[in-house]
């Protein structure tokens, strides 16, 4: 439990002080009380007696100490229903996939456990589906459709060069289409967009500004989210790092795969022997900038635990939660609590 404003606990002082008053109160009040017959000192003295009438101000007491604590704005972990209603995968489609040290190859097996993944998802999430390689493409867009993302799943073509920074970016952009995000800009850089305008017709409708961007805390978008894996490391496009904070500005995480060996090694593709290894160090630097998480999977088993990791994530997910009012409440009901006994154990009731 933590506390978001621990300085008022300094109030729980007054308990124990109270405690003693109370002490106080009791034996003044017993050498102050006269009985009329031995037969009622003998009942009031009783041990069951003696100790439920204590029990009404202990539970005011108790209801004291639990409103200072929820003064102090408590917090605790609590397991709800994951708010991402959106979940785009970024998966790696360079040739280096086709490596066979994961049988019967590393692509075979990213397939094979992002099925399982989509299966198993709750029916109310949307999954879109961009693959990346030299560029970025989407092959699927979000959809509650179980059958059209296995079938885009199987149609993964590879190709050279590995782009990561496009496969986030444009991951970003199929979460929000209508954002205006500059694909060509981010992608390929401002001077590329500059050089397509050239020569180009004058349109002279009134074009529609643009909404300013605002950003947003990393992290704080709760209804879309980005898997990405991949097995190797950025061999052209936009920086990952760059795309990351663009990605972090819309407050959207990005949750990295990094698959196959982190120390790197040798693998046999057409006959030809290719050294390979991801960049294990940027999938962190991402998964940190957007305050998603990063996970290691060697082999075709450790991808299909990551995916179910993942999947239990995206249906529940611990939040910090303040619970001021719940301790609020149970301090009324104690209250409630002590007035009913008080009244009963005094045969003011009934």
């Amino acid at each position: 439990m933590n506390l978001l404003s621990p300085e008022f606990l300094w109030l729980l002082l007054a308990v124990p002080a109270l405690v003693g008053a109370y002490v106080l109160l009791m034996r003044r009040s017993r050498h102050a009380l006269r009985y009329a017959s031995l037969s009622l000192i003998k009942d009031a003295m009783s041990p069951g007696r003696q100790f439920r009438r204590h029990i009404p101000p202990l539970l005011v007491l108790s209801a004291l100490a639990v409103l200072i604590v929820a003064i102090a704005r408590p917090t605790a972990s609590v397991t709800l229903p994951f708010e991402t209603r959106t979940i785009v995968l970024a998966m790696d489609v360079s040739l280096s996939m086709r490596a066979t040290d994961v049988e019967p190859n590393r692509l075979a097996a990213a397939q094979a456990a992002a099925k399982t993944f989509v299966q198993e998802l709750p029916p109310d999430i949307r999954t879109g589906i961009v693959t990346f390689a030299g560029t970025a493409s989407v092959v699927q867009r979000p959809t509650r459709s179980r059958e059209d993302l296995l079938a885009a799943i199987d149609r993964f073509e590879m190709q050279r060069h590995t782009a990561i920074g496009s496969g986030i970016i444009l991951s970003l952009a199929t979460i929000f289409p209508d954002r205006g995000i500059d694909l060509e800009s981010a992608i390929f850089g401002s001077a590329f967009s500059r050089a397509n305008t050239r020569g180009a017709p004058i349109d002279r409708k009134p074009k529609e500004q643009k909404q300013e961007f605002k950003p947003v805390a990393p992290g704080s978008y709760p209804s879309a989210a980005i898997v990405l894996l991949t097995d190797g490391r950025r061999t052209t496009g936009p920086d990952p790092l760059d795309a990351a904070r663009m990605a972090a500005d819309h407050g959207v995480r990005v949750f990295t795969v990094g698959f196959g060996s982190a120390a790197g090694g040798a693998v046999d593709i057409y006959g030809m022997s290719i050294y390979m290894r991801f960049d294990e160090e940027t999938l962190k630097a991402i998964a940190d900038i957007t305050r998603a998480e990063y996970f290691h999977a060697a082999s075709a088993a450790d991808l299909k635990k990551v995916y179910e990791n993942l999947n239990s994530r995206f249906a529940l997910e611990k939040t910090e939660t303040e619970i001021t009012a719940l301790l609020t409440v149970a301090a009324a009901i104690m209250v409630v609590a002590a007035a009913i006994l008080s009244l009963l154990w005094s045969n003011r009731l009934g």
